[in-house]
């Protein structure tokens, strides 16, 4: 597709989703900067709203049903304040890895443990994004797969020192100087991995407001 005609698909999807939702205050419940601007880029109205929830969930789950349940998890903490014409759009991101979910590392120690323990090996990157009105509740998950080559010690070591990835789960952006040097093969969504899935966005507001 020619870049002029990409840049007028991005014009007409702009215009039709502020078109639809024109008569709703969108409230994004997250504090992630990458996030934030997707949903600019997304050409959506919006307002950052963030209320504070132990995010703890039953050992049980495994992979999407721990993100799904986070999702709605925060998405209960802004019940009985919506109003008709709100929609509050929450959301989480793993990283699932030998059968184990990685979060947001505490220090340095564990995102060193965390991006060595991805070397030269696929993962998942699962997010689940919560669309709650006043009534109505719903959630959609995405998962993406990822492959890392070999890293040396010396390559993560830089990395963390430099970037701090304590606030990105799994411990790495794939935006930044790893997601360069590191990624060999991606299968599903980049978005995704970034932190956001946009194109379930995109297909959740149109269903909330035919």
């Amino acid at each position: 597709m020619a870049i002029g005609k990409v840049i007028l698909v991005q014009k007409t999807t702009k215009l039709m989703l502020k078109e639809k939702l024109k008569n709703y205050e969108i409230i994004l419940a997250s504090g992630s900067p990458r996030r934030q601007e997707y949903f600019k880029q997304l050409g959506l109205q919006f307002k950052v709203e963030l209320r504070e929830i132990e995010e703890i969930y039953p050992p049980k789950l495994i992979a999407n049903e721990i993100t799904a349940y986070l999702a709605e998890l925060k998405g209960k903490a802004f019940l009985g304040d919506i109003n008709d014409n709100q929609i509050v759009v929450t959301s989480d991101t793993i990283v699932w890895h030998n059968n184990k979910a990685l979060g947001k590392p505490k220090n340095k120690q564990e995102a060193f443990v965390m991006l060595q323990s991805m070397s030269d090996k696929w993962h998942e990157v699962i997010t689940s994004v919560c669309f709650n009105r006043k009534d109505i509740q719903k959630t959609k998950s995405s998962s993406t797969r990822v492959k890392f080559r070999q890293l040396t010690a010396a390559e993560i070591e830089y990395y963390v020192a430099e970037f701090k990835p304590y606030d990105k789960a799994g411990a790495y952006g794939i935006q930044e100087w790893i997601g360069l040097i590191a990624i060999e093969a991606i299968e599903g969504s980049y978005a995704n991995v970034v932190g956001l899935p946009t194109h379930l966005v995109y297909e959740m507001f149109n269903e909330l407001t035919e």
